[in-house]
């Protein structure tokens, strides 16, 4: 299993919330805050539109980028990016034969049973976990008993994503999330850096104040 990339936020895009903003510009201003993780989800784009992005996004960016696609091990395969967010339910030891040991490979959850399945994955994605205009179609928000049974019983670490907030995330984390997944709280943004900055700032302090509290948690992010 691969460790995650620190920190532990990963930044799913959709070109579609930026108020009419090119996505590498919203993107951009995210790393500048310190985002290092993301994840391109423009899955109605084909191939060649969605490598002309991903390279405007590297161009964009001031940092080194840990790069997945949403899709298929084939997509990533071809794009070369670090790895793959599979879609609920996909076959992870073939994305894993495709992709090899190196990649990261995460995969969409929306049940604890579905999160326990998820056998050779390097992370998933639980969601929804608060009510999210972003993810309409995946019925109620779990809420966050749903994540710290999820984190018992799945066996890779478990990124909350669906409705987080900055405000959520202390609770997020003291529920038992390795990490947190934002999209539309970034990408609607009207200052993308101020989100994403703050978002980090819990992030870090909430890990702190984990470190604290439970013997032999890791340090607080970097």
């Amino acid at each position: 299993m691969r460790p995650l990339p620190r920190p532990p936020l990963l930044l799913v895009t959709d070109r579609r919330q930026t108020s009419g903003r090119p996505l590498e510009v919203v993107v951009a201003k995210a790393v500048e805050a310190g985002v290092r993780w993301i994840s391109l989800r423009e899955k109605d784009l084909p191939p060649a539109e969605q490598q002309a992005l991903l390279r405007r996004i590297a161009a964009h960016a001031p940092a080194p980028l840990v790069l997945l696609v949403h899709g298929e091990a084939a997509l990533a395969a071809e794009l070369g990016v670090a790895g793959v967010h599979l879609p609920s339910g996909a076959d992870i030891a073939a994305a894993r034969r495709r992709l090899g040991r190196e990649a990261i490979i995460g995969v969409s959850t929306h049940s604890v049973a579905e999160a326990a399945a998820a056998t050779g994955a390097d992370y998933v994605t639980l969601s929804p976990i608060f009510a999210s205009p972003s993810k309409p179609g995946y019925g109620p928000a779990l809420g966050l008993s749903a994540l710290t049974e999820a984190q018992r019983r799945a066996p890779c670490p478990v990124i909350a994503l669906g409705g987080v907030e900055t405000a959520s995330i202390p609770g997020v984390m003291q529920a038992g999330a390795a990490g947190v997944a934002m999209m539309g709280a970034v990408m609607r943004a009207a200052a993308p850096y101020d989100t994403a900055r703050a978002a980090l700032d819990a992030l870090r302090a909430a890990s702190a104040q984990r470190s604290c509290a439970e013997d032999g948690a890791p340090g607080p992010l970097p």
